[in-house]
C-alpha cells in the first residue's frame, strides 16, 4: 500500500508544486523543489486569458459533454440495467451475451468506424460527435444490472404491484432510492470516463471552439515543445491542475452516497 500511495502522490505533488513556479524556474529547478516565488495565482489568470480565455471554452466544452453525455449514460444505464435484472423476456441471454462483446471491445477500436458513420451524418465537427457515443455505457449497464439484481428485492416489487403501482411509479419511487449506490458509481465512472475522453473528441473535432479539456492542452503542449517553442510551458501545468480539481471535487461529494443496505429490514425472509 506504501509504494503504491508514492507511485500515485508523487506525480500528483510534482503537478502541484509545478504549478507555483514560473516558466523560468520550471525550466531551471527540480520537479520537487518549489521556485523562489509562488506563481501560482498569476499562473492561473494568465492560463483564464491566454488565447482571448480559450481555456474557459474548452473547460465550457467539456462540462457539456460530461453533463449531457455521462448524464444520459448513467440514465440509460439505470433504466436498462434494471429491465434486464427484474424482467424475464425472451432474447434476454442474447442480450447478455452482445453486452459482454461490447464491455471487452475497447473503445478504441470503435473510435475510427464511429468517425466513419458520424462523417456519413455530417455530424462531426460538433458537439453530437462526441455526446453521441458517450451515451453508450455497456459496462455501467452490467455494473446496473448485477447490482439491482441483489439490490433491489423481488418481494419488495411484488409488493409495490399488489399496492397497485404501476411500474413507472415503481421504478422512479422505489426501485431508484435502492439503486442510489449504483447509480453514483455508474456516474462517476463515466464522468471520468467523458471527462478525460482525448482520443475520440482528437478524430472527431478540428475546430479549436469545440475542443474538451483534454484536446486542448495538448495542442498548447504541442505549441510548448514544438517547433518555435512558445513560453506557455507553466500554461499547459496549470491547466492540468484545473483540469484535475473538478474530478477530485466529485468524488468527495459523492462519496456519502456510496452506501449498502439500505433496503435491510425491508423484507422479511
Amino acid at each position: 500500500m506504501a509504494v503504491y500511495l508514492v507511485y500515485a502522490l508523487v506525480p500528483l505533488a510534482w503537478l502541484l508544486i509545478s504549478a507555483t513556479k514560473t516558466q523560468r524556474a520550471l525550466l531551471g529547478t527540480p520537479g520537487l523543489a518549489f521556485g523562489d516565488t509562488f506563481a501560482l495565482f498569476d499562473n492561473i489568470a494568465a492560463t483564464f486569458t491566454h488565447d482571448g480565455g480559450i481555456f474557459l471554452r474548452w473547460l465550457g466544452n467539456t462540462l457539456l459533454y460530461v453533463v449531457v453525455g455521462a448524464g444520459g449514460a448513467t440514465a440509460l444505464a439505470t433504466a436498462a440495467g434494471y429491465g434486464l435484472a427484474k424482467y424475464r423476456f425472451r432474447g434476454r441471454r442474447a442480450v447478455f451475451a452482445v453486452l459482454l462483446g461490447a464491455v471487452a471491445v475497447p473503445g478504441t477500436a470503435l473510435a475510427v468506424p464511429t468517425f466513419l458513420l458520424f462523417s456519413e451524418l455530417e455530424l462531426t465537427n460538433t458537439p453530437w460527435a462526441v455526446i453521441i457515443p458517450s451515451l453508450v455505457s455497456p459496462f455501467g449497464l452490467y455494473l446496473i444490472w448485477t447490482y439491482a439484481a441483489e439490490a433491489v428485492p423481488d418481494e419488495l416489487v411484488e409488493a409495490a404491484r399488489i399496492d397497485g403501482a404501476g411500474e413507472v411509479r415503481i421504478f422512479f419511487t422505489v426501485t431508484l432510492r435502492l439503486l442510489v449506490p449504483g447509480i453514483v458509481t455508474v456516474a462517476l465512472f463515466a464522468v471520468v470516463s467523458t471527462w478525460n475522453n482525448y482520443f475520440l473528441p482528437l478524430i472527431m473535432l478540428s475546430e479549436p471552439d469545440w475542443y474538451p479539456l483534454t484536446v486542448g492542452l495538448n495542442q498548447w503542449s504541442a505549441r510548448a515543445f514544438g517547433v518555435g517553442a512558445q513560453p506557455i510551458y507553466h500554461l499547459v501545468i496549470t491547466g492540468s491542475v484545473l483540469t484535475v480539481v473538478p474530478l477530485v471535487a466529485a468524488f468527495l461529494l459523492l462519496q456519502r452516497f456510496w452506501q449498502s443496505g439500505l433496503a435491510a429490514g425491508s423484507v422479511k425472509r
